[in-house]
């Protein structure tokens, strides 16, 4: 009876599908608990072994508390819209929803073929209109609530609009525009353009003007990561910058409780970090400066240090400030429409960058310090951004190295006024620092500091105290065709919210997705569907993929609902994801977004819980094990690795499917390519050796693994339990098929356990020693707290080693072998269930219960004493824990190695520590 592994899976894998032996149901006694991995775009490319990873580990996690006794719901679904499937049917041309359809089903037959425990009556698919309805549908919800600072929640919008007409927006200050002020009398008389216009700067979802790269040349509008250098990534054509209308999400009103919220997670601390650091909390005060010449004008500034007031020597805000083109000079004039030219061509990520090159242009205004009324002459540089904070920084360049460098370079006049607590070219101040030559800030530490400047510009008039942050409201809108379309529509030019019973609002099909005009979405051009009638069009463009992705989890819960996006009774069951695993690049948007959504879903009343995932796993990434080949500059000649420092080549990639370990297979590379036909080698020892280069796994390099080639060989728990021998699961490494023979290997010898090749199964009933039980409960305390704590590396070696010693035993008995199975289920789940059966048992193994550890099985009885001669070590001996010192002196002395080294002489003292060693002295 050999280990068929490839009859067992195929075998198994139907059965379980054929049982729906993972189908959950939302009604349990059992303790709930729900895992779930960031859910995958299915590209063209297919699934490489990298991919997997997250996913095996989630899947371990989830047969275990399946065994443990849990109600697991552990589901599976694809993030279908998005840029890449419309690029992917571009460059194939076919529709994006063929592509979607096709290369969804090719990851799910590849998911199968590894073994997951996948709920697929609960599959999710992003582009589907039975899910997208609701991801329009929560969309209304935003569209139609406001935050409110007082009460710190979303409410409906028909409360914000009472509160106007009873007593305006005196309470309320307005996020969009601080600068709107009204009354209730004056909120009535407006007109419903006005009032909507109004209420557009308070909704959670809200369209304004933003910024965007336009490429006239294509057509269409270009994130800031495809422009370089002011051209197009692809085709290198200019890249303007342009205004257009956007959808956005205001999760800035957010900021405090999705800081507060990361208290209450298992995230770890590296991504606890990186999500403060993006929501970048900070305290100073708004302060605004008179501006020269300029009747009731000034330029509003943020700033945490408003105690170094006495130093700003110059004021920089953005090239797109409103006030631009207002104060500049007419002697400047030329000068910034010049450098406003400029700044069109860059991408806010290349104004960000920390750059040699110090760009600006003085606009030849003048702004005064409220409190000594110093003329400080205002500038404009690229590296203010109109979006961050008010679009302007007062520059202190005894106190900022960007300042410091600024001033430098335009021979700015800098006034030391701080003294030695501030050095221009270091750029920092200490936390104690004493004030100098700063008026009635003199002698004060800073934070003393800080509150009188405060209370002074709040008892002007001209400024207040201010928390900020740095993260600012993200674009919801795309020009592009494969996505959501907003059920929005537009009359006389004014936003309104479809109807609910109207959605889904379904994207038409097109055969040409070419941008509108003027940067419009693809959908632009489809008259007929745009142009409801004269005076209503509808929204042409469509939401971004982290759209479905923010409330997934949710829809797993309930996803045959028609009703509504999820029932409460089925959220409230699965409430919170338990275990969330998923890659860091997706640690601040998609995680940001879908902790907003969460947050104001449980505002509104619909969930009964605000942060969606109570513990996150970041998996590690698989790297590629690249090989190279050396190629003779010039020829079609390839020269072995340990002998290509004699020749000059060039290093190129081959494909890893046709290197054996190190060594290239010649005919297949031969085959590889046309060009490879009439390749030459000089070999080494009758060999071709390749290179290695660790890098990240890619089509591109070749160094790609199809996980299908290695189940293929090698069978699925194999590759299940390799992945997660390769080291812990949030550590990076590369993948090497050479490896992955030693853990088929200990598959086999588990196998041998069990059944021998002629004799069938050789399992026995007969009863278990003490030394094979405590193998047995040693290995059931290590793979239980490793699975519960994801140390799957060291559990799969902890498997090796009990699987070891119980073949050096001969150990073939059911009541060892049995719980063995089971603790093995989750990690080679097609094994396990066939010796399950062959067992003799009728119920899955899926649903066994899981082995309890018994402390007695574990404990030493016995302890080896090392037995020296005069400090030396001659021998060991075993004596029993409770033995006492009379018994241990008598096997000691009596001993034939303690007698050869006494060789006759007297024993003066027998030293014996308890638990540790012997000692003779003679």
């Amino acid at each position: 009876m050999e280990y068929n592994f490839r009859a067992i899976e195929k075998k198994w894998q139907a059965r379980w599908v054929e049982t729906k032996a993972y189908q959950v149901s939302n009604n349990s006694p059992k303790p709930k608990c729900y895992v779930l991995d960031m859910f995958p775009y299915p590209s063209g490319a297919g699934l490489h072994v990298g991919h997997p990873l997250g996913y095996i580990s989630s899947d371990i996690y989830a047969r275990y508390k399946r065994l443990k006794g849990f109600n697991v719901l552990h589901p599976m679904g694809w993030d279908a819209f998005g840029l890449p499937a419309e690029q992917y049917a571009l460059e194939t041309g076919q529709h994006p929803a063929v592509t979607t359809t096709n290369n969804l089903a090719a990851f799910r037959r590849q998911l199968d073929n590894i073994g997951f425990s996948f709920d697929w009556e609960r599959e999710v698919n992003t582009s589907d209109p039975g899910y997208y309805k609701w991801t329009q549908w929560i969309f209304l919800q935003l569209f139609d609530s406001w935050f409110n600072r007082t009460t710190q929640k979303a409410e409906k919008i028909d409360t914000l609009i009472s509160i106007f007409e009873q007593a305006g927006n005196a309470a309320h200050e307005c996020p969009g525009d601080r600068y709107i002020k009204f009354t209730g009398e004056e909120w009535k008389q407006f007109s419903e353009i006005r009032q909507r216009e109004i209420l557009m700067h308070y909704r959670l979802a809200y369209l304004a003007f933003a910024e965007v790269n336009w490429c006239p040349a294509l057509g269409t509008v270009l994130a800031n990561d495809e422009v370089v250098n002011g051209v197009s990534e692809r085709g290198g054509f200019p890249v303007i910058k342009k205004k257009m209308r956007q959808w956005f999400l205001r999760i800035t009103e957010y900021a405090n409780r999705l800081l507060d919220g990361l208290e209450t997670v298992a995230f770890s601390d590296a991504m606890k970090e990186m999500q403060r650091n993006w929501i970048g909390k900070s305290q100073g005060a708004e302060i605004t400066f008179q501006i020269d010449g300029f009747e009731n004008t000034g330029i509003t500034v943020y700033t945490t240090r408003p105690d170094t007031i006495f130093g700003v020597d110059f004021m920089v805000i953005a090239p797109e400030h409103d006030l631009v083109s207002l104060i500049t000079t007419a002697d400047k004039k030329e000068d910034v429409e010049k450098y406003l030219d400029y700044v069109q061509s860059r991408s806010e990520r290349e104004r960000l960058a920390e750059v040699k090159q110090i760009t600006g242009c003085f606009t030849g205004a003048y702004v005064l310090n409220p409190f000594n009324g110093q003329r400080i002459p205002v500038w404009i540089s690229e590296y203010v951004l109109a979006g961050y904070g008010t679009g302007a920084i007062m520059a202190v360049p005894c106190g900022d190295q960007r300042d410091y460098s600024f001033a430098k370079h335009f021979d700015i006049h800098i006034t030391n006024i701080i003294g030695d607590a501030f050095n221009g070219e270091e750029a920092n101040a200490t936390k104690d620092a004493v004030l100098q030559n700063s008026d009635f800030l003199n002698g004060m530490n800073m934070r003393d500091a800080m509150d009188v400047v405060i209370d002074k510009v709040e008892a002007m008039g001209i400024g207040k105290r201010q928390i900020n942050y740095k993260m600012r409201d993200s674009g919801f809108s795309r020009q592009r065709y494969w996505g959501e379309p907003f059920p929005i529509v537009y009359k006389d030019g004014v936003p309104y919210a479809l109807d609910e019973k109207e959605l889904p609002l379904t994207l038409p099909h097109v055969e040409n997705y070419k941008p509108g005009e003027e940067g419009e979405g693809p959908l632009a051009n489809i008259t007929d569907w745009v142009q409801i009638d004269a005076d209503t069009r509808r929204e042409t463009n469509t939401m971004p993929g982290y759209a479905g992705s923010s409330w997934y989890f949710l829809r797993y819960a309930d996803p045959k609902n028609t009703e509504t996006f999820a029932g409460r009774q089925a959220t409230d069951y699965w409430n919170q994801v338990d275990v969330y695993v998923g890659g860091t690049e997706h640690a601040v948007g998609h995680l940001l977004y879908s902790r907003m959504w969460t947050k104001a879903l449980y505002d509104l009343g619909y969930i009964g819980f605000q942060e969606p995932y109570k513990k996150l796993i970041n998996q590690g990434m698989i790297g590629g094990s690249s090989r190279m080949v050396y190629r003779l500059r010039g020829t079609n000649t390839y020269v072995s690795h340990g002998l290509k420092d004699k020749y000059e080549t060039d290093e190129l990639h081959t494909d890893v499917n046709i290197v054996d370990g190190l060594e290239l297979d010649i005919e297949a590379f031969k085959n590889w390519r046309p060009a490879n036909k009439d390749a030459e080698f000089i070999l080494e020892d009758g060999k071709y050796i390749c290179g290695v280069v660790l890098e990240k796994m890619s089509k591109g390099k070749y160094n790609t693994v199809n996980p299908d080639d290695v189940v293929e060989k090698f069978g699925a728990d194999t590759f299940r339990m390799y992945e997660m021998f390769l080291g812990p699961v949030e550590q990076s490494k590369p993948w090497d098929t050479k490896g992955i023979e030693g853990v088929h290997r200990f598959l086999k010898k588990l196998w041998r356990l069990f059944a021998d090749e002629q004799k069938g199964l050789i399992v026995k009933d007969d009863a278990a020693t003490p030394e094979e039980l405590k193998i047995l409960h040693k290995t059931i305390q290590k793979i239980d707290a490793d699975t519960e704590n994801f140390s799957y590396n060291t559990a799969v070696s902890q498997f090796m080693i009990c699987v070891n010693e119980l073949s050096s035993l001969k150990c073939n008995k059911r009541s060892i072998l049995e719980p063995l199975l089971i603790l093995l289920t989750p990690y080679a789940p097609h094994i396990a269930e066939e010796l399950w059966h062959l067992l003799g048992n009728t119920s899955s193994v899926l649903d066994a219960p899981y082995p309890v550890f018994d402390e007695q099985y574990t404990k030493e009885s016995a302890f080896t004493y090392p037995i020296a001669v005069n400090g030396k070590t001659r021998t060991e001996l075993s004596f029993p824990l409770d033995a006492d010192n009379a018994a241990i002196e008598k096997e000691v002395l009596a001993n034939e190695a303690v007698q050869k080294w006494i060789d006759g002489k007297p024993v003066k003292k027998i030293v014996i520590v308890k638990g540790r060693m012997i000692n003779l002295v003679v």
